[in-house]
C-alpha cells in the first residue's frame, strides 16, 4: 500500500490518458493519492477527481506564484470548500523566490492569510518552498503554524531547516530527486528524518524519478521514490510503504 501525498493528476499533461495513468498507479500499489488544487483553474478540476475516484483526496489552496491573482473572495471560497469530506488540507501554499511572478510582499501576505485560515479550521497545510527556506520557516513560526502542522512538500532544504520544521509539527516529504545519482544532499537529509514523520510523493507530472527523468512523471512512479527511500534507510520497501502510508493517514486524517 502506497500513498502519493502530492500529485497533480488534473494537469493538462494527463488530458489524453488520465484514466490509464491512474490505473497504472493502482497496479503499482498506489492505494491513495492527495491531488493538489492551487488556483482558480486547478481547484475545481481537483475536486472533480475526488468525486470520480474514491481513493483520491485533495488539498486546496493558493500557490505562491499565483499570489498576485488572489482576491479576498478566493480565500472565502477556499474556506467554504474545506468543509467537504475529501478536502484534507490547505495547500499548496508557501513562498517561491525562483519564479518572478508575484512580489515577495504579496506572497507573504497570501501565505499568512492561508496559515491563519488553516488554524481557524484546524486543518494541516501543504508547504511549497522554493529558494525561500529562511522566510518560510520565519513566517510559519510567526503565524504559529505548529498548531496545525502539515507537510514540507518535496523537501530540498538542509537538515537544520528540516529540524526546525519537525519542531513545528511538520512531516517531511521526498519525491523524485532522491532517485538521482548526484542528489547527495536530499539523501543525507532523508536518512535523518524520523520514520514517523516521513512521506513520499511524486509531484507528477513534474520531478520525474530515475530512470524516467526528463519524461512526464506519473503518480505510479511513487513506487520508485519509495524504493529509493527504503534503500537509503536500509529497510524493506514493504516497511517503508507501510510507514509512510500510516503517516499520511495520521496527517490527513484519512479513513
Amino acid at each position: 500500500m502506497l500513498t502519493d501525498t502530492h500529485t497533480h493528476m488534473n494537469a493538462s499533461q494527463f488530458d489524453e490518458d488520465r484514466d490509464q495513468v491512474i490505473e497504472r498507479a493502482r497496479e503499482q500499489g498506489v492505494s491513495r493519492m492527495i491531488n493538489i488544487g492551487f488556483n482558480r483553474e486547478t481547484i475545481p478540476t481537483s475536486l472533480e477527481l475526488t468525486e470520480r475516484y474514491d481513493f483520491i483526496y485533495t488539498a486546496v489552496g493558493w500557490h505562491p506564484t499565483d499570489a498576485i491573482d488572489m482576491k479576498p473572495e478566493d480565500l472565502d471560497w477556499i474556506e467554504q470548500l474545506c468543509s467537504r469530506d475529501k478536502v484534507v488540507a490547505i495547500g499548496e501554499i508557501g513562498l517561491d523566490y525562483y519564479w518572478d511572478t508575484s512580489p515577495k510582499e504579496v506572497q507573504h501576505r497570501v501565505f499568512r492569510e492561508q496559515i491563519r485560515l488553516a488554524r481557524k479550521l484546524g486543518m494541516p497545510i501543504v508547504i511549497h518552498n522554493r529558494d525561500a527556506h529562511h522566510d518560510v520557516v520565519q513566517l510559519l513560526r510567526e503565524e504559529k503554524a505548529e498548531d496545525v502542522g502539515g507537510v514540507m512538500h518535496c523537501f530540498s532544504g538542509s537538515w537544520e531547516t528540516a529540524k526546525l520544521c519537525l519542531d513545528m509539527n511538520f512531516y517531511i516529504s521526498f519525491g523524485g530527486p532522491i532517485t538521482y545519482k548526484n542528489a547527495k544532499h536530499p539523501k543525507e537529509v532523508l536518512a535523518q528524518v524520523p520514520l514517523d514523520r516521513l512521506l513520499v510523493e511524486t509531484d507528477a507530472p513534474y520531478l520525474t524519478p530515475h530512470p524516467f527523468r526528463g519524461k512526464r512523471n506519473e503518480t505510479g512512479y511513487v513506487k520508485l521514490v519509495a524504493e529509493a527511500a527504503a534503500d537509503i534507510l536500509g529497510i524493506s520497501f514493504e516497511e517503508l510503504a507501510r510507514i509512510t502510508s500510516e503517516n499520511a493517514t495520521r496527517l490527513f486524517r484519512l479513513p
